[in-house]
């Protein structure tokens, strides 16, 4: 039972106890002190009723502002849930710098590296960083056409599925390769060119293979909206066209 309650029980007997007393005819000077004595007690705690009822509305008022900001708050999270981009752009990672390799005369005597380090080694590989808004915002209407800001960067997340798929075949040692793996090695090594090494591309045929895209007029378009956000350049040469990330 709350405070409140308590008072209320209390005033409740006590102004039934002056009731039977008012009842009672020719009433002695001595209960006429007693329920003087219970009218005064009965003023206090009215008072101290008035004092809590104050209390319990403050309390009110403050549990009203706090629903309110809990539902302003709500409203905030729905927000941001509703409109978190499905692709967020990553950090780019270190990339790792090939140093020329030395002339014969200059190659120093040094102990060959333990094979066991080698393999740890991972290589790293490039991705293609996601479109931001303010970047597809720039792009123009026409070159957009019906492609939607969603769309541009799940062809940017199949092209670093298709690029992670080969240059994982192209780092592992031939001998680890089964024959499907070992054609599309020496694909990827026939389509290299001077312009292309040391540089990660991928072309119509990897993306067939390692992504469930498919390749037509509307990924063209995407190529272009790519190439115009400088994430990749186009190289052609042999019949093919190379998609080389910037």
């Amino acid at each position: 039972m709350s405070d409140l309650e308590c008072i209320s029980h209390h005033i409740y007997d006590k102004i039934s106890s002056i009731q039977r007393l008012l009842d009672l005819s020719d009433v002695p000077q001595d209960k006429m002190k007693t329920l003087g004595q219970k009218i005064l007690s009965l003023e206090i705690l009215l008072e101290e009723f008035e004092t809590t009822v104050g209390c319990q509305k403050d309390q009110l008022n403050q549990l009203k502002e706090l629903e309110e900001l809990f539902h302003n708050h709500v409203e905030i999270l729905q927000h941001l849930k509703d409109n978190v981009p499905a692709h967020m752009s990553k950090e780019k990672g270190p990339e790792i710098e090939k140093e020329p390799s030395p002339n014969q005369d200059q190659v120093p005597n040094v102990e060959p590296i333990h094979h066991n380090i080698a393999k740890n080694i991972k290589c790293y590989v490039r991705e293609m960083e996601f479109i931001t808004t303010a970047e597809f915002e720039s792009i123009p209407q026409y070159m957009k056409g019906r492609v939607s800001y969603s769309q541009i960067n799940a062809a940017v997340q199949s092209i670093n599925t298709a690029i992670a798929a080969k240059y994982k075949i192209i780092h592992q040692p031939v001998k680890t390769l089964k024959n499907h793996a070992r054609k599309l090695l020496q694909r990827f090594k026939d389509q290299e060119t001077k312009e292309t090494k040391g540089q990660y591309f991928v072309v119509e045929e990897d993306l067939r293979e390692f992504t469930q895209m498919k390749v037509d007029k509307r990924l063209q378009g995407i190529f272009n909206m790519l190439r115009h956000c400088q994430r990749l350049r186009e190289q052609r040469g042999g019949r093919v066209t190379r998609y080389v990330l910037l």
